[in-house]
């Protein structure tokens, strides 16, 4: 009940706080007049006036990190290639509500009774303008998704007696892509990073990803998040820690004076934390109100009913395609946690199997011949053909057939880019051969380069030259700073970037990364550093460069 009286009492609010907020200076690219502005009119309120929610004047547009997410899911080859291209001809509906008032935005997430609370403020409103408005084919292909994913979610989270509502976060998170891989490393529906993966007990080796196996990732996530609830008690700050981390959380509340209430302490968060609970509450807005804004979920052609068996040998896709007559896509968009088409499955160690209801009886029926099928040429003398283990880094996937193996060993200021035109290679290549993500290296690492027989020797002295060398073997010229390089002459000639005495700056050291420098400042994310210091490339840093990273206190 209070929840909808401070709900109603801000929607009468709402022509004082555009009134307000109309003689504002807007400063989309700096927060901090809004930083100042909110927390001195929350700082003066009465805690115990209830008449004015603590979220009044919060207003920032945060549309781009989650649009970007979105957009990233359309260029799937399921979105691409499984959706009936009649149905898409329904995206040119050229009826839709736009420009709706606040209260009906607000009655409506009233009436939707979550245990959530669903609050509404104008960020709210962006993301639900995005939702509805701007990224309308991508949320009718999340709505016909839903009809796959939303079910195994609602199971696990009753299972541990969590509110159903929380079966939204994926749509903010990966916009329902099984495969969606971040900038920051997270990986699969629930955007798992490597290590909270491992801590929630998902297996991640060469060969299998649970992150991105939609119901163990799921059961993980609801742990995960249940966990957070009992630290906090609150489920706007379970999910802003789900997001960030439960440090960066703690050290908002710190900085507000142990304020614990999510938008209290709104802009002590990092920039992607502050849009992920109202996008959280957008999407629950969308997904349950789509029929009000016209929005025609679209159906993908992958099937929707499926099943489970467990198989206890190894076996590839293309063993399944061809005694099946199955889409190799089709398996690994029902099988995304297997990350190379191999199911390594042993008698002391069975995994799952996921196929069409309809192929399920025939796979049972036609095993032997489905596990026989050119079983020499996939797994010799019946053995997985695996890659060295993994030791500091080095990581070496099966040799290259054909091919000579060339070790390099990463020097400082190096980087993918480099490293790919000084050996001719992709660079794509170059990541798959050393598991390398986010094109992260650093020095002393050991990577494996696959070059032909012929050239092998050429290659093994270009491993062994100077940068400037290399640089020069590829007709590139070093007239900057080279951060492998460790010419003191060099070294003498770096000028420093201009600087504003305003700012805060961090130097660049060899090894450092846009992420580990947001780290080390409280309330800061990388894309906050990007953006200041006007960054598209995150791997393009060198040491020695100065970095603008917030304002001056």
């Amino acid at each position: 009940m209070m929840k909808h009286k401070n709900l109603i009492l801000f929607s009468i609010l709402i022509l004082f706080q555009i009134n307000i907020n109309t003689v504002k200076a807007q400063e989309p690219d700096s927060i901090s007049y809004a930083i100042t502005d909110s927390l001195s009119l929350i700082d003066t309120l009465s805690e115990a006036d209830s008449l004015i929610p603590a979220n009044a004047e919060i207003d920032e547009n945060l549309n781009d990190i989650f649009s970007a997410k979105i957009d990233s899911a359309s260029n799937t080859w399921l979105s691409q290639n499984s959706f009936n291209k009649d149905s898409l001809e329904l995206l040119n509906i050229d009826y839709f509500p736009k420009d709706l008032p606040d209260s009906v935005y607000i009655k409506r997430l009233m009436d939707a009774e979550q245990v959530i609370d669903l609050s509404y403020n104008k960020v709210v409103k962006n993301f639900i303008q995005m939702y509805t408005e701007r990224k309308r084919g991508q949320v009718e292909m999340m709505l016909g998704l839903s009809e796959y994913y939303f079910p195994m979610f609602e199971e696990t989270l009753d299972k541990y007696e969590l509110p159903l509502e929380l079966k939204f976060l994926p749509i903010i998170e990966s916009a329902l892509n099984p495969k969606a891989y971040s900038r920051a490393g997270a990986n699969g529906l629930w955007q798992f990073m490597y290590g909270t993966g491992k801590n929630m007990r998902l297996e991640i080796t060469s060969f299998v990803d649970e992150r991105r196996d939609p119901m163990k990732s799921s059961d993980a996530a609801a742990r995960y998040l249940k966990q957070l609830y009992d630290i906090y008690g609150d489920w706007h700050l379970a999910i802003a820690a789900y997001n960030c981390g439960p440090g960066n959380v703690d050290r908002a509340i710190r900085r507000s004076g142990g304020k614990t209430d999510y938008w209290e302490i709104y802009y002590r968060l990092p920039r992607e934390t502050r849009g992920y609970v109202p996008a959280f509450i957008a999407a629950a807005y969308v997904m349950t109100y789509y029929k009000e804004h016209n929005l025609i979920p679209l159906t993908p052609e992958v099937p929707i009913q499926v099943d489970t068996i467990m198989v206890n040998d190894y076996l590839h896709f293309d063993q399944l395609e061809a005694t099946l007559q199955m889409d190799k896509e089709q398996l690994q968009y029902l099988n995304p946690m297997y990350r190379r088409n191999v199911i390594p499955a042993k008698p002391e160690k069975p995994y799952p199997l996921v196929l069409p209801y309809n192929k399920i009886d025939e796979f049972i029926d036609r095993d032997t011949t489905v596990f026989a099928w050119e079983r020499d040429k996939y797994f010799p003398n019946n053995t997985l053909v695996k890659p060295t283990e993994s030791t500091s880094g080095y990581f070496v996937p099966v040799d290259v057939k054909g091919k000579a193996k060339v070790i390099y060993t990463v020097k400082a200021g190096d980087n993918v880019g480099y490293i790919s035109a000084w050996f001719h290679v992709r660079q794509n290549d170059l990541k798959y051969w050393n598991n390398i993500n986010r094109n992260m290296i650093r020095a002393g690492q050991k990577l494996a380069i696959y070059v032909s027989e012929k050239d092998k020797e050429k290659y093994e002295k270009v491993a062994k030259m100077s940068f400037a060398d290399k640089q020069a073997s590829v007709g590139k010229s070093v007239n900057t700073v080279a951060a492998g390089s460790n010419s003191s002459s060099n070294k003498n000639s770096t000028k420093p970037a201009n600087t504003d005495p305003n700012y805060e700056y961090y130097t660049v050291k060899s090894g450092d990364n846009i992420w580990g420098i947001a780290q080390k400042y409280a309330g800061i994310s990388s894309d906050e550093i990007m953006r200041l210091n006007n960054i598209t490339n995150e791997k393009g840093l060198y040491v020695g460069q100065k970095l603008k990273i917030k304002k001056k206190s």
